[in-house]
């Protein structure tokens, strides 16, 4: 059993156990190369391993790039390693929005860059099929570190699908992921992430998103199977007049689960607004939802709002945060943690439901996955996978 900190009885990791040395595996042609069992674990996280209705796809397993291409010339796809090559360092977007030195894990991903997705559009480019990227471990107690650096040039559009996940075999292993994002003016990139971990795995990853003038950031991010901890706080920064920030978020968090994960909006310039949604549903483990908007100009708007549901003894800690610095700016906050409503179960058994039925719609619609205007195919994988964690819930 991992260590816990004293704080909050997060686990601690242990760097040291896990193997980072870097090898380098045979790249894949085709994700049709990858076994059924594995195309399974990546269409799980909304990875289509066909490729159907997609810009460009990046794939990653243990240490090294195993598939990278881009269907499009006005979106760019690459390793990122290759990418600091091509581009002298991209000393404008490495390291530039996320501190190297913030934490053991910045600084542990520093040191040694396995590669991660570079992936930039094209001054006003409209991507209409999402951009697919997954991060992939396969192999037991490997430590995965991974630099992610997203351009969207002004006036362009994009919609990024990325999913991590483990082999089905693998239990216990760690990953560490940089991702940088900057939004240029009247930019918008929708970012969905689905993760679907291994019952050991701990996860640390470090996000920051800047957003220019009229730029807009939407972050969807879907957690739904056991995984041992998760630590992530995504922050965007709205440092242009007229920017816009959204996240929407469902945690589920089963017996064995430890889930710190929340989001930071700051609202630096006028006309700006910023929403964080989210739902979280413990079965017996542990989430931690701190959430945070801070107004800094005048006219913002901001709006956070967390609602949770205990279906077994189990823990939600919901802590919101609001910040004002400017006289004029308009934040505004709701929060519930509790049960399923007896009144609501009752209505519907009185529509001819039993209990467990009812229940279960009632959670289905909790976890209602339609407010993030997701592409049918992804939206119906996760559906499916909503429908198989009813399974161990109930």
């Amino acid at each position: 059993m991992p260590k816990l900190d004293n704080a909050a009885g997060e686990p601690r990791v242990d760097l040291g156990k896990y193997n980072f040395e870097r090898d380098e595996l045979p790249e894949l042609a085709d994700l049709k190369e990858l076994s059924a069992e594995d195309r399974s674990r990546l269409l799980m996280a909304g990875i289509d391993a066909g490729e159907l209705q997609r810009s460009g796809t990046y794939l990653h397993i243990n240490h090294s790039k195993a598939h990278c291409r881009s269907c499009r010339k006005d979106v760019e796809v690459m390793d990122t390693r290759e990418a600091l090559e091509k581009y002298d360092g991209l000393p404008e977007y490495y390291w530039q929005a996320v501190d190297k030195d913030k934490d053991e894990f910045t600084r542990a991903a520093a040191e040694n860059i396995h590669g991660g997705y570079f992936i930039r559009t094209k001054k006003g480019a409209r991507i209409k099929d999402p951009v697919q990227s997954c991060l992939f471990i396969k192999g037991e107690n490997i430590g995965q570190n991974v630099h992610n650096i997203v351009v969207v040039e002004e006036d362009s559009e994009l919609h990024i699908i990325t999913g991590c996940t483990t082999s089905a075999d693998i239990s216990s292993a760690m990953h560490l992921g940089i991702s940088e994002i900057y939004i240029k003016k009247g930019g918008k990139l929708t970012f969905t992430m689905v993760h679907n971990w291994g019952e050991e795995v701990m996860v640390r990853p470090r996000t920051v998103a800047l957003v220019e003038e009229n730029g807009v950031f939407a972050s969807n991010y879907i957690l739904l199977k056991k995984v041992r901890s998760v630590q992530s706080y995504p922050a965007v920064f709205l440092n242009g007049r007229g920017a816009v920030a959204r996240f929407n978020s469902i945690l589920v968090a089963p017996k064995g689960s430890h889930i710190n994960s929340g989001n930071k909006i700051v609202l630096n310039a006028p006309e700006t607004k910023g929403e964080i949604i989210s739902r979280t549903i413990t079965t017996g483990g542990t989430i931690i939802a701190p959430g945070i908007i801070e107004g800094n100009a005048v006219p913002a708007k901001g709006h956070l709002e967390c609602k949770g549901l205990i279906l077994s003894d189990g823990i939600i800690h919901a802590i919101p945060e609001l910040k004002g610095t400017i006289a004029g700016v308009e934040l505004s906050h709701e929060a519930a943690v509790g049960k399923i409503a007896q009144e609501e179960i009752e209505y519907l058994m009185a529509r001819g439901m039993d209990e467990d039925q009812a229940t279960s719609t009632i959670v289905r619609g909790f976890m209602n996955v339609d407010i993030m205007g997701l592409p049918d195919k992804l939206r119906k994988s996760i559906e499916k996978t909503i429908e198989e964690t009813e399974k161990d819930m109930f």
